[in-house]
């Protein structure tokens, strides 16, 4: 099988396509549940195929340090150790190594840091990150880059972004090319359009098999990462996969989605589950909340998973108040279950043609409230 994107369907500039891999196909619009270390918290592999997930994302800079990537690839690699057959894509641990690293130094070469768990220092290079998702087994690597702080002058942005396209060659160098498996290269530049151009060009020459956009959701609000959209998203190859780094709110999603976005990734329903907070069609629930504790109703009536069919508010808030993870369990499966099951809308609609009559009722049902 060979990595491959097929465009099935566009309705303006929202596209609906299959993405082909070594580990199976994923059907796009798609939300890839995070995995951070190898499991995606609180759910069994067999819980996150219940919700509808057709692929996943594990951590370089997580797993680099916990278990090692070396072991890793001793133990069968990330597909068998974890129970996910299926596709898995990596980030390259650039944007964790800026934000929960300590001492880190950056310079050409790459980024030395020590481990926020024991303070061992570590040197992570464009070479070193693709070798580790190499041992890892990864389905999609993903290039080194540094993820532009926000706000950033258009001189700081500028540099930022050419030393990532340096080290997109050197990761593209180091990518070892297998049957079925991917590479992404990642646009940066801000909020500037005549840089994320220039980047865009850049790693249009060295031909990934598809394209992330970085240094979003980093601070800039939905409206400017909207408009840095607008212009980014068409600089891309129709014909390979386009991947929002970190994004976001269901909102954030189906506005993306309108703006040919194929893939997308996000701790929030993952995170939201574990401390009470639901994603569904009337909008968020707090399930803390006192209203809920005589609620025999489902959290979502429009909601198929275990959570919604099996159990009511009034028990969830039960479990949340006594602490049992049980309610971290129930709420993740179905936040992820309602991401999944909005981008199955989206798709269905953009191949029906009427993706922005599906996003305005969609819409229209949270704006209904949290009854």
């Amino acid at each position: 099988m060979s990595f491959s994107f097929d465009l099935l369907a566009t309705d303006g500039t929202a596209r609906a396509g299959m993405l082909h891999t070594a580990h199976g196909d994923v059907p796009t619009p798609t939300f890839m549940a995070v995995g951070t270390a190898g499991t995606v918290k609180a759910m069994t592999a067999d819980a996150v195929r219940a919700t509808g997930a057709k692929i996943v994302l594990g951590n370089t800079y997580h797993l680099m340090l916990r278990p090692g990537a070396e072991r890793v690839a001793k133990l069968g690699g990330l597909h068998k150790m974890m129970d996910w057959p299926g596709p898995i894509l990596t980030d390259s641990g650039g944007f964790q190594v800026m934000s929960l690293a300590k001492l880190r130094k950056m310079d050409e070469s790459g980024v030395t840091f020590r481990s926020h768990i024991d303070g061992t220092p570590y040197h992570l290079t464009p070479e070193r990150s693709t070798e580790i998702q190499h041992l890892l087994d990864s389905t999609i690597t993903m290039q080194l880059d540094e993820c532009t702080k926000f706000p950033a002058t258009h001189q700081e942005a500028a540099d930022s972004m050419r030393m990532s396209t340096r080290w997109a060659k050197r990761s593209r160098d180091a990518f070892v090319r297998r049957e079925g498996y991917g590479q992404f290269g990642i646009v940066q530049g801000s909020t500037f359009q005549d840089l994320r151009r220039e980047s865009a060009d850049a790693l249009g020459a060295l031909e990934f098999e598809g394209y992330a956009i970085g240094g979003l959701a980093v601070g800039e609000g939905q409206e400017m990462m909207f408009e840095v959209l607008d212009y980014t998203a068409p600089m891309l190859p129709q014909n390979k996969p386009r991947y929002l780094m970190g994004v976001g709110t269901p909102d954030d999603l189906l506005g993306s989605v309108a703006r040919g976005v194929d893939m997308f990734d996000c701790v929030m329903p993952t995170r939201a589950g574990r401390t009470a907070r639901a994603f569904t069609s009337k909008g968020i629930f707090n399930l803390r909340n006192a209203k809920f504790q005589d609620d025999t109703r489902p959290l979502d009536e429009n909601c198929s998973c275990l959570c919604c069919t099996r159990h009511t508010r009034a028990y969830l808030h039960h479990l949340f108040r006594c602490e049992e993870m049980l309610g971290p369990m129930l709420l993740t499966m179905h936040n992820l279950t309602y991401y999944q099951s909005l981008m199955q809308g989206g798709r269905d609609a953009i191949l029906a043609g009427n993706y922005t009559e599906y996003c305005d009722t969609v819409r229209a049902g949270w704006a209904e409230g949290t009854t």
